[in-house]
């Protein structure tokens, strides 16, 4: 009950921060459609430590991903709208992966690997991570209390940005952000 009441908090004052949160000029004016839920944050968050699991069954954590820009996606396999957003983040992928950017999705609760599979299998999902946090723990520590929950991460693996519920990531206006943050720091 704690923990949840402490993510419940940490959510509350995060939206709160958020309702004048400062963002780029450049990427606020590419901000269409669905995007528009994209809120950025006066400045970087710190990521969770906490560990989640890899598709191979390995611990990992937030760190292991530095040094690159990461769509990081909180889903799970009964969430509807999670079926409609994800083919969008694997065009996302598709378009932009790479050194620089990468698409990460993280099962939240219990999620057998058969099942979650199946679900990729079943709306043509084949590149992206089936990463897991099976008891919560992490999404938890990150302030997911609903799904879909989507975050963007700088290379040094801060929080710049958060979106609640689903959206069209593979949309003109999701590319562009993306584009900005990875010309920017190129």
């Amino acid at each position: 009950m704690r923990q949840l009441m402490s993510a419940l908090l940490y959510t509350a004052l995060l939206g709160v921060a958020n309702l004048g949160a400062a963002q780029p000029a450049d990427i606020a004016d590419l901000r269409s459609g669905d995007m528009r839920k994209l809120v950025f944050h006066a400045a970087p968050v710190a990521a969770s430590d906490a560990p989640f699991t890899h598709e191979d069954g390995s611990e990992m954590v937030l760190a292991d991903l530095q040094g690159r820009y990461v769509v990081l996606n909180f889903w799970a396999t009964w969430c509807a709208p999670c079926r409609i957003e994800m083919p969008h983040l694997s065009a996302l992928q598709t378009a932009l992966g790479g050194d620089d950017f990468e698409v990460v999705t993280v099962a939240v609760g219990p999620n057998p690997l058969p099942a979650m599979q199946r679900f990729f299998d079943e709306i043509g999902v084949a590149n992206l991570p089936l990463h897991t946090d099976a008891r919560q723990r992490f999404a938890r520590s990150m302030g997911v209390l609903g799904l879909p929950v989507t975050l963007i991460l700088n290379p040094e693996g801060m929080e710049i940005a958060r979106m609640q519920g689903e959206a069209d990531w593979s949309s003109d206006s999701a590319v562009a952000i993306i584009t900005a943050l990875l010309d920017d720091a190129g």
